[in-house]
């Protein structure tokens, strides 16, 4: 007879380290124009919400509330739309939109663009010390080659 598993011991096997870094995969940003794949993250961060219970409607008022000016459930579609080429995102809108959202990986995109990351700020520390970590290192490492070469001068 097989023993069962204890339902409070922890698999493992199963873990997973946590997501140091913010943005949507390759596979949701897509190929193409820029303008599309702004319109494919634009349009994931809105079915993401809407998976958690917020509809368009309560996004755009949110951001109409946040930005002092009428955004519509309309132009939200509209923002979605990769063949609505007079409608693009502002960068505002854009900013209320990850504020309504909290789709905190639309703050990765730009910045990946040019070969940056987006991490969240408990992390920075961490990434210094790292750094400084490797420079302390090469640092006695330097060290100990001057100190050697010093050695074999006598």
């Amino acid at each position: 007879m097989a023993r069962r598993r204890d339902p409070l011991t922890k698999d493992l096997f199963s873990w997973e380290p946590p997501k140091i870094s913010v943005g949507y995969s390759e596979d949701v940003i897509g190929r193409g124009r820029l303008d599309g794949k702004i319109a494919r993250l634009v349009g994931q961060a809105l079915r993401d919400a809407r998976e958690d219970g917020m509809g368009r409607e309560e996004i755009a008022a949110e951001m109409s509330t946040f930005l002092g000016r009428d955004i519509s459930a309309t132009t939200l579609y509209k923002w979605t739309s990769e063949s609505s080429e007079g409608h693009r995102i502002p960068l505002d809108a854009f900013i209320a939109l990850v504020r309504a959202t909290d789709a905190k990986d639309l703050l990765g995109f730009v910045p990946g663009e040019f070969g940056l990351t987006v991490i969240e700020a408990e992390y920075a520390d961490l990434i210094e010390e790292r750094l400084l970590e490797d420079h302390i290192e090469e640092m006695q490492a330097r060290r100990q080659v001057l100190a050697a070469r010093r050695k074999g001068r006598r």
